[in-house]
């Protein structure tokens, strides 16, 4: 099987995360509970194929020829997972909590190539 890590993608300032903070706390609590459970769930039926568990992502710091600088991007978490296909690897991800309970916006699924030459 091959490895393949899957990056969870959300914007602060799209319409699924104003809609999430435009809900009342109570109400948002609730379904950040809902949603941690149902992610939890996610993790066990897949813990066969999980590799590494990862987590979620803080601030970005970009290192370029023009030094150090703090950017922003909308990977907000990761985990990498080991499954036959990237297609196969894409199908585990269909219907996550990440964008059917929570404000994310999708995952994107790919491979973790061999280092050329390694």
């Amino acid at each position: 099987m091959n490895a393949y890590l899957a990056v969870f993608l959300g914007s602060k300032n799209s319409p699924r995360m104003a809609a999430w903070m435009a809900m009342p706390e109570a109400e948002r609590k609730a379904k950040e509970q809902e949603g941690i459970a149902a992610w939890g769930a996610w993790m066990q039926k897949h813990h066969d194929v999980v590799a590494f568990t990862g987590g979620p992502l803080g601030k970005t710091k970009r290192v370029s020829g023009s030094g150090v600088a703090d950017v922003s991007n909308q990977m907000g978490g990761f985990v990498v997972v080991r499954a036959e296909s990237h297609e196969a690897a894409a199908k585990l991800f269909e219907k996550h909590p990440q964008f059917t309970i929570f404000p994310g916006e999708a995952v994107e699924i790919m491979p973790v190539m061999p280092i050329p030459g390694g």
